[in-house]
């Protein structure tokens, strides 16, 4: 492995949430700070939907530098080793391996391998050094840590609007003894704001600055969120995986589950790789393809649901969805549909069981079937 910083787990750069299902599979929670079992979603104009039992864990809000320790120290004990303060500067690719020169600590190394897993973010080197394509939906997130926040325990908070998360949402997580408060757009929706001030919005709201009176800010951090997978993950012997293969939700911006997943998905084609002398690329690159295809498809229907329902309405139109979402009759479909992982389900059930949902019924569920 190797790593661009001096540390594991730092520059920090994410909310910090993971899905049950990603939490099952490395058993690390003790990385958790916080059990999060449910959510208050504000609507623009301040109906709210409460959602959420304490009996059933919805996400886990970890010590980000913790999980990644951990990780990685699961790695290290399986067999691999790690080069910290260290950088790529150029492949030489053959039919039978790859030669990488690395510079760490100063030094150059040269090495060889069978592969190299590109698992390096959204600014990808490998993808970019490769020419493996360029990501087809970039948002920002920007976040800062608070302490002071007024939260109920056991639950995050989501707000909405187009001043302070254009076409998307906002969000306060409990982490402990503070809480992160971030927002996410797409560039191309914020317009003339900046992040910045879409953060300083909600923390001035006339309908929640009560909740932020208190606060004061202890770190703050920003980042691209890749939301589009690029269409070709592979190239021979040079694949790539995570944020630099574009994998993060649509409708949430989390990555560590489509990437575990993906990862999961390529051992048997990595380890048919490693164990060859000569490949044939354009079988791998197709074998890749047609692994990745199902998380886009995925993504996709994700983003069409979103885009009907949040991106691409007013706040008038969001708030009249919010006004049908907080009913009790739905409220239960919510709580039994709902997960932040697999968003469709519950889209499907709600447009075909909630009337009201008739009106814009046709523009989502041809956003879906299409997409």
């Amino acid at each position: 492995m190797v790593e661009e910083h001096d540390q594991v787990g730092r520059p920090f750069q994410c909310a910090g949430l993971i899905n049950p299902g990603s939490m099952e599979k490395v058993g690390l929670e003790h990385t958790a700070l916080s059990r999060i079992w449910g959510a208050r979603i504000h609507g623009p104009n301040g109906t709210l939907v409460d959602i959420g039992t304490p009996n059933r864990t919805r996400t886990w809000s970890v010590c980000r530098k913790l999980f990644d320790e951990s990780v990685v120290s699961q790695a290290l004990s399986a067999g691999s080793s790690i080069l910290l303060n260290t950088i790529p500067v150029e492949t030489s690719v053959n039919n039978d391996k790859v030669t990488t020169t690395l510079i760490s600590e100063g030094s150059e190394i040269i090495v060889s391998s069978r592969v190299i897993l590109g698992c390096d973010g959204a600014h990808s080197w490998v993808r970019r050094y490769h020419r493996m394509g360029r990501i087809r939906e970039n948002m920002i997130g920007f976040q800062i840590d608070v302490t002071g926040y007024q939260h109920e325990e056991g639950k995050l908070d989501m707000y909405t609007g187009k001043e302070i998360a254009p076409g998307f949402f906002s969000w306060a997580i409990p982490t402990g003894t503070t809480t992160r408060i971030g927002t996410f757009s797409r560039p191309d929706l914020l317009g003339n704001k900046s992040s910045e001030e879409t953060i300083s919005n909600l923390l001035n709201h006339k309908l929640w600055k009560g909740r932020f009176d208190g606060c004061s800010e202890v770190g703050r951090y920003c980042g691209p969120v890749p939301a589009k997978p690029i269409m070709n993950p592979a190239k021979g012997r040079i694949m790539v995986f995570g944020d630099a293969a574009g994998l993060c939700k649509p409708t949430t911006g989390g990555g560590i589950g489509p990437g575990f997943t993906h990862v999961e998905n390529s051992i048997d084609l990595i380890s048919t790789i490693i164990s060859s002398d000569e490949i044939n690329s354009r079988w791998t690159d197709k074998k890749a393809r047609q692994i990745i295809k199902p998380i886009a498809k995925k993504h996709d229907r994700a983003r069409a649901l979103r885009d009907a329902f949040l991106t691409n309405s007013t706040d008038e139109e969001l708030e009249s969805i919010f006004k049908i979402w907080s009913k009790p009759e739905v409220l239960d479909i919510i709580q039994k549909y709902g997960e932040i992982e697999n968003p469709i389900p519950l889209g499907l059930k709600m447009l075909k069981d909630v009337p009201e949902f008739r009106n814009i019924a046709m523009r989502a569920a041809n956003s879906i079937i299409f997409a």
